[in-house]
């Protein structure tokens, strides 16, 4: 059978080590998947999946996205095989981000925007922190079908995944929430848009939820 190709993009920013272990961990049970972390453009083009992980600052992410000269690849990608956005890697995605008054890649409609919890209480009776850090739970939606996505397949709905953030996504169109968390007010904790997923939780830090996302993902044919 034909080799399944997957390129986790290293362009200096990502949380490369535990985003390739945990899609190596799920490759191991697919068959035919191969994993490569790589620098390489040719490698991405190559690929026939894509992961774009993100860790830190939306500016440093975007800059070091461009100035590796792997921009023009992760843009083909995106246009023609199944890419998954992780954290930073999702809002990158978006129009625009407050953070440092960032352009983002413009390949789903929306924006980026900060959390602005100051004095709102949780219903446990403490205060709002910014970032959100811990475990939230995720709802699966798809306003156009009323079908959950495809890589929610056996995934329970409310499931709980690790999140980091201080930014999150407002997407232009519902149709591109793929999913929705609560913290202060519901927010897109997974986007989509044909051949693309991304998640602002980090599925690598998220144990066997997290996995059997990356495994739908690896199994995916958009």
């Amino acid at each position: 059978m034909t080799a399944n190709r997957v390129a986790v993009v290293d362009y200096g920013m990502g949380n490369l080590r535990s985003v390739a272990q945990a899609v190596i961990h799920a490759a191991s049970s697919v068959d035919h998947a191969e994993v490569t972390v790589t620098s390489d453009p040719q490698v991405v083009r190559n690929a026939h999946r894509v992961v774009l992980p993100g860790q830190g600052a939306m500016p440093d992410c975007m800059r070091e996205l461009r100035e590796s000269g792997l921009m023009g690849a992760v843009l083909e990608a995106a246009a023609s095989k199944p890419l998954f956005g992780v954290c930073v890697g999702m809002q990158m995605l978006l129009e625009h981000s407050d953070e440092g008054n960032t352009p983002g890649l413009a390949l789903i409609p929306g924006k980026v925007i900060k959390f602005e919890l100051a004095g709102q209480i949780q219903p446990d009776g403490s205060r709002y922190k910014v970032p959100q850090m811990g475990w939230n739970q995720v709802w699966q939606t798809s306003p156009d079908t009323q079908l959950a996505h495809p890589l929610w397949q056996g995934i329970d709905d409310g499931s709980w995944y690790y999140f980091v953030h201080s930014f999150y996504a407002q997407v232009a169109n519902p149709v591109h929430c793929a999913a929705e968390t609560d913290y202060g007010g519901r927010f897109a904790s997974a986007i989509a848009r044909d051949n693309i997923f991304a998640t602002q939780f980090h599925p690598e830090k998220s144990a066997s939820q997290g996995l059997a996302l990356f495994r739908n993902f690896l199994h995916w044919q958009p």
